[in-house]
């Protein structure tokens, strides 16, 4: 298996518990690159315990075919490795099939990625073409080409009266491995890269009831909130279901609801949906209001020390008559 991003590590577990030997080769430090290092390390952990070789750091340089045999040349550390194998399989990327229908003599551009050129509202050059999906980008998702769908359709429709503009704010995806991968607006890695100021809360799902009755008792949720506040910028979640799970904080962030009202919402138990609650919870602790808890702490105390006695409300009555 050529490649580490999505579809090469979906289909690097797929093939092999279809019983073949697969060998995961990604010239890249690590595979799931776009991920943040530890939700990648999880993937790999897994990959490991399923006898994958993953072979990062790799650069794929020549095939061959020596003595019948089909042979890899890659290049680690800047010495060549040699890998047999009988099959291969690239997936280390797709781009938009644009060719051959008629958009050159049309004079309908199309981008350094060979997806078509269209505006915000998806029309292109002409009023009466519209275009979506992979073909259109910049997204390469089916549910995402749905999204589309509905704007182009409605402004080819409507556009004389009204048009609206792609929103494309709060774009989740998953990774069908095991252990699932999810994903909605920023992760650590992409904050850094982008200079945007973050805080991490984590919630480990080992912690979580229904996954050790499950025996899925792995993976986290990993929530970058604006310092200070409870408003969310991007999600994780890695473990059974995540690409389920994760639509709680698509819908947080599609309507502006922070963690204080995921904590605030019932959650049944038990369900993996509890750890979007917990991971809320994690988040309310680390700012709890300090000084509103040591009045409450000497109130309770004060409590505590004057049972028996007649509440200070009763005595002033008593003093004044």
């Amino acid at each position: 298996m050529l490649g580490g991003g999505p579809i090469g590590s979906e289909l690097t577990q797929c093939f092999a518990r279809f019983g073949a030997k697969v060998t995961q080769v990604e010239m890249l430090p690590r595979i799931l690159m776009r991920e943040d290092p530890e939700v990648s390390a999880l993937v790999a952990e897994r990959f490991g315990a399923e006898n994958i070789d993953v072979l990062v750091d790799h650069k794929a340089k020549a095939f061959r075919i020596e003595h019948g045999e089909k042979i890899m040349i890659a290049e680690h550390q800047g010495r060549d490795v040699r890998i047999a194998f009988d099959a291969l399989l690239v997936a280390v990327g797709r781009v938009a099939n644009t060719q051959g229908y008629g958009l050159e003599e049309l004079g309908i551009g199309t981008t350094r990625a060979r997806t078509v050129e269209t505006d915000e509202y998806l029309a292109t050059v002409y009023p009466n073409i519209y275009a979506c999906g992979d073909v259109a980008g910049p997204f390469q998702f089916t549910h995402t080409a749905a999204h589309q769908a509905w704007f182009a359709s409605v402004n080819a429709l409507f556009g004389t009266f009204r048009r609206f503009r792609v929103d494309y704010r709060v774009i989740p995806w998953a990774t069908f491995t095991e252990p699932e991968v999810a994903r909605v607006g920023l992760n650590e890695t992409e904050a850094k890269e982008r200079g945007v100021a973050y805080e991490v809360t984590t919630y480990g799902i080992d912690d979580l009831d229904r996954a050790i009755a499950d025996g899925e008792a792995h993976g986290l949720v990993k929530v970058l909130t604006v310092p200070g506040k409870d408003r969310i910028l991007g999600a994780t979640i890695v473990g059974e279901h995540a690409g389920d799970l994760i639509i709680e904080y698509v819908a947080a962030m599609k309507y502006g609801i922070g963690l204080n009202k995921i904590l605030g919402t019932i959650h049944i138990y038990p369900t993996l949906a509890e750890a979007n609650k917990y991971a809320a919870g994690n988040w309310k602790r680390a700012h709890a209001p300090a000084a509103v808890l040591r009045c409450l702490e000497r109130y309770h105390a004060w409590r505590r020390g004057g049972a028996g006695r007649v509440p200070l409300g009763a005595a002033a009555v008593r003093s004044e008559e």
